[in-house]
């Protein structure tokens, strides 16, 4: 990551590098396809990410990590393959409306697909069933490789207790309200979107670890949480 990039914004950019060096660089998203992406996306969702893996692990071993493999496959034999990911009967029948979409829509062509403009793409993935704002963004940002911010809960809990930001802000707002205030660079959003969730994951937990905090001097949460100590 080109460290240049964030000497334009001060503050995102002094969190983003108090992030970087904490945590070093996240390479994320873990796949080696862009199906892999998009099957991992849809996954992810109210799971953590080791399930996701025994999930993908399962699809591998089957030989069915394509779309057109995945199109093929019963519904049901689909669900037991994805069982570790939890939700795995819906989770089954998103990711069947998914390469269903893809075959009716690009005769199963994915490249076609994510070779769209970035506003219609992401119209797009949203117009399909079981995929949602934080899904859509991650499918855009990491498998088309364009560059939109995602955000999570992560993300709002993080800046909000930084004391950046509203609790209650809706997804599109907090979204440009990162949009706004950094470079529009993919490689940019990608990183700063991994540290966050690592910090999240790790350091920022619902009771949250303030004393080891990189970002502790600068958040108006862990000053009250270390002065009541």
């Amino acid at each position: 990551m080109d460290q240049n990039l964030f000497l334009q914004k001060a503050n995102f950019h002094k969190i983003y590098a108090q992030l970087f060096s904490h945590y070093g660089p996240q390479h994320w998203w873990p796949a080696q396809t862009e199906f892999e992406v998009i099957v991992g996306a849809i996954l992810t969702q109210s799971t953590n990410w080791q399930n996701v893996e025994r999930a993908i692990a399962h699809l591998n071993e089957h030989n069915a990590l394509t779309p057109e493999r995945l199109y093929k496959l019963p519904e049901e034999e689909l669900a037991a393959l994805i069982r570790p990911a939890g939700y795995f009967r819906q989770k089954a029948k998103k990711l069947k409306a998914f390469v269903a979409h893809l075959h009716a829509h690009h005769q199963g062509n994915l490249s076609k697909m994510l070779a769209q403009p970035t506003k219609k793409l992401r119209a797009e993935l949203l117009s399909i069933w079981g995929i949602g704002p934080e899904t859509a963004d991650s499918i855009v940002l990491y498998a088309a490789h364009r560059p939109v911010f995602v955000v999570d809960a992560y993300t709002q809990r993080i800046f909000t207790r930084l004391g950046l930001l509203n609790a209650k802000i809706p997804y599109e707002e907090l979204q440009n309200f990162f949009m706004r205030r950094l470079p529009k660079s993919t490689q940019l959003f990608n990183e700063y979107h991994a540290l966050i969730v690592r910090h999240g994951k790790e350091t920022c937990r619902p009771k949250p670890l303030c004393w080891q905090c990189p970002l502790s001097e600068s958040c108006a949460y862990a000053r009250r949480a270390l002065q009541s100590q």
